[in-house]
């Protein structure tokens, strides 16, 4: 493994769950060269990471528009443009992560001689050189990653999801909180936000937990969010007067910054969630329809799943729209659950 491409174009959480993947390929072969293949927006992720040489981005977006367009020869003018751009890198080995034919086809366009897919389906099975199955501690987070480098004979470590902060984003996203009035660990970072109503905690639960929490911690609300959670998180923020409303105005680096300098993280299962665990901030999951893991490998962070009958459903609900699995989940219990978390860090950080 000299020359090595990584093939996970989305989802943020899904790349936030493989970040720790770059850094075992790095330990085990110090001097190869590890590219990764991501769509655009998301690749910003990616370019601050040490361990890893070169960030390709590949619109997906794009070409799914020129197919229902019509515009195949366009769309054969991309592909075959990609592929000379992939060929040229001479990767010797490209693994698959997300197992799916789009991936698949991207992972075989390569020219890799060795084509590692993670759990193929959909035929992507047929344009690996190997496939290995997902496994692991199903209740670990990015336990399928961890499976994957271990089965490659990787120096796997701890292999807990990391992020790298971007010094200029860091400035950037600093400069709009001391606007606020708000300095480093002063405040709580709140991701409500994701791409499916029955990943949703309740807005009114939001409005509830806001006041409960400054009146316990101290910490201020700050929420975040992208462009189209603007509305929705202008109704959470007009409950109290001390939130401050970030949606919308912040690029994915500096929510990654703003993450890494908040006391604490409470989210939905949602990417920026996600990055609460990857950058070690004490944090608290509220999971419903949803159950991507339960262990978050840190003991700053924690999940709250109620485990029902109809759990995880993931895109099929069963309740109509009740969404009992996420209104059973109090503002008491979230907010109980965060303090445990910020007393864990105290612990932690005691000599």
């Amino acid at each position: 493994m000299k020359r090595i491409l990584i093939v996970r174009s989305s989802a943020i959480g899904d790349v936030v769950f493989a970040s720790a993947l770059p850094a075992a390929i790095r330990r085990t072969h110090p001097d190869a060269h590890i590219a990764w293949l991501v769509e655009p927006g998301i690749h910003e992720l990616l370019l601050s990471d040490p361990n890893i040489d070169e960030v390709i981005t590949w619109s997906k977006g794009e070409w799914v528009k020129l197919w229902k367009e019509g515009r195949r020869l366009e769309l054969w003018r991309r592909v075959r443009q990609l592929r000379r751009e992939l060929h040229a890198r001479r990767f010797d080995t490209a693994l698959d992560l997300q197992g799916l034919l789009k991936s698949g086809f991207i992972t075989w366009l390569s020219g890799a001689p060795r084509r590692v897919g993670l759990g193929s389906k959909e035929g992507s099975q047929l344009l690996m050189s190997e496939v290995i199955p997902r496994g692991g501690e199903k209740a670990r987070i990015g336990s399928e990653y961890q499976f994957l480098a271990q089965q490659l004979g990787l120096d796997a470590g701890a292999f807990l999801p990391t992020l790298t902060v971007d010094p200029a984003a860091e400035a950037s996203v600093l400069g709009k909180l001391a606007e606020q009035g708000l300095a480093p660990g002063r405040y709580a970072v709140f991701a409500p936000f994701t791409t499916r109503p029955q990943k949703h905690w309740f807005e009114d639960a939001w409005q509830a937990l806001a006041p409960q929490l400054i009146a316990a911690t101290g910490l201020t609300p700050v929420i975040l969010g992208g462009p189209a959670d603007a509305e929705a998180a202008a109704r959470i923020a007009a409950a109290d007067p001390h939130i401050v409303n970030l949606a919308g105005r912040t690029r994915l680096p500096e929510a990654v910054a703003a993450i890494a300098h908040a006391a604490l993280l409470v989210g939905v299962d949602t990417g920026l969630t996600h990055m609460g665990t990857a950058l070690a901030r004490p944090t608290v999951a509220i999971f419903g329809s949803t159950c991507p893991y339960l262990n978050t490998g840190r003991p700053t962070g924690s999940v709250i799943w109620l485990g029902l009958d109809c759990s995880p459903c993931r895109r099929r609900p069963t309740c109509g729209g009740k969404f009992t699995c996420l209104r059973d989940i109090t503002p008491a219990m979230v907010l109980d659950r965060a303090q445990a978390m910020l007393a864990a860090q105290t612990q932690e950080t005691r000599p």
